[in-house]
């Protein structure tokens, strides 16, 4: 008896975990998704993003980021740990995206597609130096730490394979 209930536990809880996989070009254009489609999918990142930004003295509104001194400086840091559930804010272009892991959709990360990565949608910058990323945040300049050169997007599989879409062509219309 205790061993079916113990049986029963374990298979619960595996079947509520997560699958989550990375997030590609190639799973995109597999499914044909739209952009409002692809706003449906719970995306996760896959590392730890830290960004920071040194406050000068007039720099006074702090919102979600947390205060620290580094070598006497006053300095915001935002952290995004690995796992945090974002969603889709805008697709500016073929193969990039802005995608929001707070409340707001000011607050954004660039990914686009990195063929060098089997075609993940890694962390885009606007320049990398020594593995930091120059990023824009909030309408705000951040670095990022090195690690976070590595993050890109995941995908709960699961949930993808349920997800069902309504699509159908259109035939057209002539005159008549």
């Amino acid at each position: 008896m205790r061993t079916t209930l113990a049986a029963i536990i374990l298979f619960a809880s595996l079947s509520s975990c997560k699958n989550l996989v990375p997030y590609t070009d190639t799973m995109k254009q597999q499914h044909n998704w739209s952009e409002a489609q692809i706003k449906q999918i719970q995306f996760y990142v896959s590392e730890d993003v830290i960004l920071s930004r040194e406050l000068t003295q007039g720099s006074t509104e702090i919102v979600h980021g947390k205060i620290k001194k580094v070598n006497g400086k006053k300095v915001e840091e935002i952290i995004i740990r690995q796992g945090t559930p974002g969603v889709l804010t805008e697709m500016p272009k073929e193969k990039k995206m802005l995608v929001s892991f707070e409340i707001s959709d000011d607050y954004y990360l660039s990914f686009g597609v990195n063929p060098s990565m089997s075609e993940k949608y890694v962390l885009l910058a606007s320049e990398w130096q020594n593995g930091s990323g120059k990023v824009h945040y909030n309408n705000q300049v951040f670095y990022t730490s090195p690690g976070s050169k590595f993050a890109y997007l995941l995908v709960d599989l699961r949930k993808i394979q349920k997800m069902k879409v309504k699509q159908r062509v259109a035939g057209g219309r002539k005159v008549s």
